[in-house]
């Protein structure tokens, strides 16, 4: 098949997607967008204003051989009417795409400036700085906002880092525009002034050729007619680029994952979840299956712990919420997906359910490996299989809150018909997860009900590429978020690592 396949890559081929919105009510609103290719993004909401530009910009894969409305219109400039109401004009949705180029390098600069224009009649002004990327088409697209600086006329902002592809393209002469605005509650900002610069000029750092001027007209309160001109000035304080590591460069450097997995249980009759049905896998076995697959080629050991829990196990019968699959304290590792699945079996023949169930002690068992090698050279997974029922969901918050400072990922698979209410919860897409008052510092969960994923016509290989798809998509923007708040570089050489009671295995 002869096709041009343009996609977001290591290489940044991709597209970038901006929105914007054109309203033609009476009444002001607070506008936000969601994307859906299915669902996509959301954007940030914009307070009190009919004619919102979005921050937020969406990168989409290209694919010459689909059909793409967007793409394929005069200048990737896609203009349409919002419905939705009968016979109420809802105004115009505006989406404009460009070709993203191979820049991956992030800037980090701060601003300051002197003497701006009051523009508040009560105290001074509280101004905000808007940066635009120019188009090829000669517009600007808003590209980044700065926080607002209350009662000031010399504000000093915090230092933002953006992508350069977001910024220029990857065009270092390309113009950008910045305008200084002072914010007002009812979203009537007061314009200051602008001035123009680019990345080239930018990238010279605190200079005399990043001092920007601009003149503003002056009315004499007293005397309203007379009028006098002032100027006030914009400083780049700070500029620094740094290369925006990917997923890929920490493989390629050797920055190994370690992967983990607890399946909860259930009595092995043929109602259970856990039937051993000799002509199929059961729900269990198909999770860790089709995650452990790709996984697994990340770790260059391949020697898995594998963990349950909530259940009584031999000798003695005692219940057990962290307990080896392989019957081996002292080495609860198996090798590899195969060593998992025979271990998983011959363990549902020898123990039995007993709640309650608790997630907590696995998430603090391998918290604990985790916590241990915290120079990024290991990543943890840690991979929970289970029917929906959590009996200690404080607790297992509390773990989450604390493991979320830690190199460690958590997945959880529901399998069954149950309600994942407590699952959908720890996810924390929507609402950051939090326990006594402590937010967690990343989110690190990411839960999927199996039944989502089930091809209808019993395609179980299929079922499970869905599923792993959608559970492992959220691993690397975490690793990342890790590496990128503790200063780790995929140039450093990771130490060996050697799990508690193990001889030394290698990296990947």
């Amino acid at each position: 098949m002869c096709h041009k396949y343009v996609h977001m890559t290591d290489s940044g081929q991709g597209f970038l997607l901006f929105i914007s919105r054109r309203d033609t009510s009476l009444l002001k609103i607070s506008p936000l967008a969601v994307l859906v290719f299915p669902k996509f993004g959301r954007t940030e909401v914009i307070d009190n204003t009919l004619n919102p530009d979005f921050v937020r910009k969406y990168i989409l894969d290209y694919f010459f051989e689909e059909k793409q409305n967007l793409l394929g219109s005069p200048g990737s400039h896609l203009e349409k009417p919002l419905g939705g109401i009968p016979g109420k004009n809802c105004g115009t949705i505006i989406l404009t795409a460009e070709e993203l180029g191979n820049c991956r390098d992030c800037a980090t600069m701060q601003f300051c400036a002197n003497k701006l224009d009051k523009k508040d009649f009560f105290g001074r002004s509280d101004p905000f700085m808007m940066f635009y990327r120019s188009n090829e088409d000669g517009t600007f697209t808003i590209c980044h906002k700065t926080e607002v600086v209350k009662n000031t006329l010399n504000p000093v902002w915090q230092p933002f880092t953006i992508p350069v592809r977001a910024l220029c393209n990857g065009d270092y002469d390309r113009s950008i525009k910045v305008e200084v605005y002072d914010w007002d509650r009812d979203g009537s900002h007061d314009f200051i002034g602008e001035f123009t610069t680019s990345y080239r000029e930018l990238s010279r750092g605190q200079s005399q050729f990043n001092v920007y001027e601009m003149w503003f007209v002056l009315i004499c309160w007293c005397k309203p007619s007379v009028l006098c001109c002032s100027i006030t000035q914009v400083t780049l304080l700070s500029f620094l680029v740094e290369a925006e590591h990917t997923f890929l460069d920490y493989i390629k450097a050797g920055y190994g994952r370690k992967y983990t997995q607890s399946p909860s249980w259930n009595p092995s009759q043929s109602t259970s979840l856990h039937y051993m049905n000799p002509y199929q896998m059961n729900a269990y076995a198909m999770a860790l299956k089709a995650v452990g697959e790709i996984i697994q080629d990340y770790d260059s050991d391949k020697m898995f712990p594998a963990l349950g829990f909530g259940a009584k196990i031999p000798p003695d019968g005692r219940v057990s919420h962290e307990f080896p699959l392989n019957g081996n304290v002292d080495n609860p590792y198996c090798n590899g997906m195969e060593g998992i699945l025979e271990a998983y079996h011959e363990s549902l023949k020898t123990v039995q359910l007993y709640g309650p169930t608790n997630f907590a002690p696995v998430i603090n068992h391998v918290a604990r490996y985790a916590a241990a090698v915290q120079d990024g050279s290991q990543y943890f997974v840690l991979l929970i299989i289970t029917d929906g029922v959590i009996s200690d969901m404080a607790q297992t918050k509390e773990a989450i809150v604390n493991a979320a400072k830690l190199p460690m990922s958590i997945i959880i698979v529901g399998v069954g018909q149950a309600e994942f209410d407590a699952m959908v919860e720890l996810d924390g897409d929507d609402v950051r997860i939090s326990s006594r008052g402590k937010l967690a510092e990343r989110d690190i969960v990411q839960f999927v009900p199996f039944r989502d994923y089930m091809d209808r016509t019993g395609n179980h290989v299929l079922s499970m590429a869905r599923l792993a798809k959608d559970v492992l998509a959220e691993i690397p923007d975490q690793l990342i978020l890790y590496m990128k708040s503790r200063g780790i570089k995929p140039n450093q050489t990771p130490p060996d690592y050697s799990p508690p009671g193990l001889s030394p295995t290698p990296t990947v």
